[in-house]
């Protein structure tokens, strides 16, 4: 399958890697402050952006797609389900993830018993039910949910409104990234991480809540926690300088 890839800059790899019905094009900003120390790599996912549809759309399919097009070795940075990628990649190709940042993700986006720092499932089936009426609307409906409560709520939402816009995702990759963020669970590999971690939380998220910082340290030994006061889902948009400074630090110190 085709994937569309955007290289650009000097210096060590580093792979950005967006989220649900989004793009690349969301990492404009972030990726042209990376690009003047790092060989910044942007791909969109399947279905999403100027890359081509996937059959049998799954997770492992998806990373394993992802990671034949990307750098032999590089820092991931992955947002929401573009970090849950950038965890399997790191699980089941660790020779390829030098180091890896973890923004606004889980391993696993849907509450039990034993995981209650996430959303509940009834929220991913109605966006999953709502897709088969109007597939725009529900993009629309998630996007803002991403922001609600935040600060900058109402800026983060129209550049992610924007930038959808710019690049409908099908709807069948809307449907098998539903799935993902709805079945999966990463949860038992996390041990099997043995490269630096940096995981940036936003304070506000109500997708993946901050409380989950810790519960991740716990599985991910000397992993590093951020989290970014009043930020939603998106604190690369709503907080760029805070979230530059936490990456740089990061970087820096590996």
């Amino acid at each position: 399958m085709s994937l569309r890839i955007q290289s650009f800059g000097a210096g060590p790899d580093i792979v950005l890697l967006h989220g649900w019905g989004l793009h690349a094009g969301v990492w404009r900003e972030t990726a042209q402050q990376l690009a003047t120390r790092f060989r910044v790599t942007l791909i969109d996912l399947p279905g999403h952006g100027r890359s081509a549809p996937m059959e049998d759309y799954s997770l492992s399919r998806v990373a394993t797609n992802i990671a034949e097009v990307a750098p032999p070795h590089a820092t991931w940075l992955g947002w929401s389900l573009g970090g849950m990628i950038a965890m399997h990649i790191a699980t089941t190709l660790p020779s390829r993830v030098t180091a890896l940042i973890l923004v606004a993700s889980t391993p696993q986006f849907v509450r039990d018993d034993d995981w209650p720092h996430a959303m509940d499932g009834s929220v991913l089936e109605s966006f999953a039910q709502a897709l088969q009426e109007n597939h725009a609307q529900t993009v629309q409906r998630f996007l803002a949910l991403q922001t609600r409560g935040a600060a900058q709520g109402q800026d983060t939402l129209r550049r992610l409104r924007n930038a959808v816009m710019q690049y409908p995702p099908r709807t069948d990759a809307l449907r098998g990234g539903l799935a993902i963020l709805r079945d999966e669970c990463l949860r038992p590999r996390l041990r099997q991480i043995a490269c630096p971690v940096q995981i940036i939380l936003g304070e506000r998220d109500t997708l993946v809540p901050s409380e989950v910082g810790a519960a991740l340290q716990a599985e991910m030994a000397g992993a590093r926690l951020h989290v970014i006061a009043a930020a939603g889902h998106a604190p690369f948009l709503s907080h760029p300088a805070e979230f530059m400074n936490c990456i740089d630090g990061f970087l820096g110190q590996i």
